[in-house]
């Protein structure tokens, strides 16, 4: 048995208030027995990709760099394994929306490059993201072995396959979803439900637990903004909600995971083992025309 901790937090326009925020929570998680904790996506700044502005590069950040530093220090005195989600400077003009794994020793055990960016009105990550060329990776740490994926990520059945093929126990999502407020009404429940949906299958297909941090608040950086629609979840092995986040409140979700029940479902659900791995060449074409 272990626990992991989601953070879901609102973020404010200052860089520093919301990492101290994080750390606090994470710390805050450690201290009730979460052994795993996992941040939202670029929890250290409002959704800068509501617009396309040049101004934004500003807030990308070497690695190792703070962020990085400062989780290290703290999984390193709380013994606890890190998942944190940071706007990665890799260098001039090359930038990524990077994950980082943190061993429980405060070790940097290695990153994920987000491999799917959307272009979508009001996520126009296009403009800042240069997509992933670290393919797709699960790392084994004190506690499990995990796969990190990133929010866009979500709607891929092949990410989630090529990380759980590689042994991940547990699938972390880094998220920042929401709604465009003009919209919700008319199309909200029917948008929450696919992006919810989506990953609980993952979770079925693959036998593994999926977890996925989302932020909340209304950040109005562009038109009307994002609704952030909060809701942060926990999918067990066979795809049933363990836990779940509100709408609209800051909170530290921590949720117990019995990983021998990977084993099991994997062996009673044998997905893996009935693959037919010989007739799947065209999956690497963009269309079977």
């Amino acid at each position: 048995m272990i626990n992991v901790g989601l953070i879901q937090s609102a973020c404010s326009a200052d860089p520093e208030e919301n990492l101290k925020k994080t750390l606090a929570a994470a710390e805050s998680a450690a201290g009730k027995g979460a052994q795993i904790i996992c941040t939202q996506e670029l929890f250290r700044s409002q959704y800068f990709c509501q617009s396309e502005d040049h101004n934004f590069f500003q807030l990308a950040e070497p690695i190792p760099g703070p962020t990085t530093d400062a989780f290290q220090k703290l999984a390193r005195e709380k013994q606890v394994v890190v998942v944190a989600s940071l706007f990665e400077k890799r260098a001039a003009g090359v930038y990524h929306n990077t994950a980082v794994v943190i061993d429980a020793d405060g070790s940097l055990l290695g990153r994920y490059r987000k491999m799917h960016i959307p272009d979508d009105p009001h996520y126009y990550e296009k403009f800042y993201f240069t997509p992933g060329d670290l393919g797709f990776r699960a790392w084994q740490t004190r506690y499990g072995k995990i796969g990190v994926l990133v929010c866009w990520d979500q709607w891929y059945p092949e990410a989630a396959r090529l990380t759980a093929m590689q042994g991940a126990e547990i699938l972390f999502y880094p998220t920042a979803i929401g709604w465009l407020p003009g919209e919700k009404a008319v199309h909200g429940g029917r948008q929450h439900a696919a992006w919810e949906t989506i990953q609980r299958s993952h979770a079925i297909a693959n036998g593994c637990y999926v977890v996925v941090p989302n932020r909340v608040g209304h950040e109005k950086l562009a038109g009307e903004g994002i609704e952030f629609c909060g809701q942060s979840f926990v999918a067990r092995t066979s795809g049933e909600l363990l836990a779940k986040a509100s709408v609209d409140k800051e909170e530290v979700l921590l949720v117990p995971l019995d990983l021998s029940k990977v084993d099991v479902t994997r062996t009673h659900w044998p997905f893996l083992r009935d693959r037919r791995i010989d007739a799947y060449g065209d999956l690497t074409k963009r269309l079977v025309d």
